[in-house]
């Protein structure tokens, strides 16, 4: 495993990569409402990356056909943008990643369209906790392993199931890098460091957490049909803490 620790210029050149995902996520929020397809925010996503000088790095990613990742109700990720129009009660997935300068970002977020029941809107709203929980452990010296743990313990006493196929990972000039960052705990000898950049990106269900994956070869769904919802930020491990790079 090649952990890579960033200097001081890679960081800043991460930030503004993420300032630049920052920006099209704020661009992308204005028109998701009932009735729009997600092609047509998978449309304008791309334009804006372009626009502010990005690069959609998902565009031909080992094949994928588009620039976001739009995934609906029991789509858990890598949902494929179509003509399907967004109607009252669904739960959108966004996830974007930028290359800006030779450098990624990478950022997830569950949009809740409408009016949807206590359970679903409790499921987004302790994915987004759970991201966030994982995120209080973080710093220099701790075992990453607490991160998933940490995660886990929350999504279990909140009575959400935990997608265990798909992890967070470190970032930088490429998309995916080493270490895998689970979302549950698994024994690990990596410890983290200063520079160390890094995808926390819970991935929960409200009910059980077996998944498959669509016909597609991409969409990867619930066994069961029930809804998941995904949050993720970029961040940088520092001495005393974390930074998110990928706004709030």
């Amino acid at each position: 495993m090649a952990v890579t620790i960033k200097s001081a210029h890679e960081i800043e050149l991460m930030r503004e990569s993420c300032r630049l995902l920052s920006l099209v996520f704020d661009g992308m929020e204005k028109m998701i409402k009932p009735g729009i397809t997600t092609a047509e925010i998978n449309q304008l996503g791309d334009r804006l990356i372009r626009e502010y000088g990005g690069i959609p790095n998902f565009l031909n990613y080992d094949g994928y056909p588009a620039s976001i990742c739009v995934s609906v109700n029991d789509e858990v990720v890598h949902g494929i943008p179509d003509n399907r129009k967004l109607k009252n009660g669904d739960i959108l997935k966004v996830d974007l990643t930028v290359r800006f300068k030779g450098y990624e970002s990478d950022s997830a977020r569950t949009y809740i369209i409408g009016n949807v029941s206590d359970d679903v809107r409790s499921l987004v709203e302790n994915t987004k906790n759970a991201l966030y929980k994982g995120l209080s452990v973080v710093k220099a010296g701790t075992p990453l392993s607490l991160i998933g743990k940490t995660i886990e313990d929350y999504a279990h006493k909140n009575g959400l199931s935990i997608v265990e196929e798909l992890v967070g990972h470190g970032i930088g000039t490429s998309m995916h890098e080493d270490p895998d960052v689970p979302n549950f705990y698994t024994k690990t000898n990596v410890i983290l460091k200063e520079g160390m950049t890094i995808c926390i990106e819970p991935m929960l269900n409200l009910g059980k957490r077996s998944v498959y994956l669509d016909d597609n070869d991409w969409t990867v769904k619930t066994e069961d049909g029930m809804p998941s919802a995904h949050f993720e930020h970029t961040i940088v491990v520092t001495k005393d803490g974390y930074e998110i790079l990928t706004g709030e």
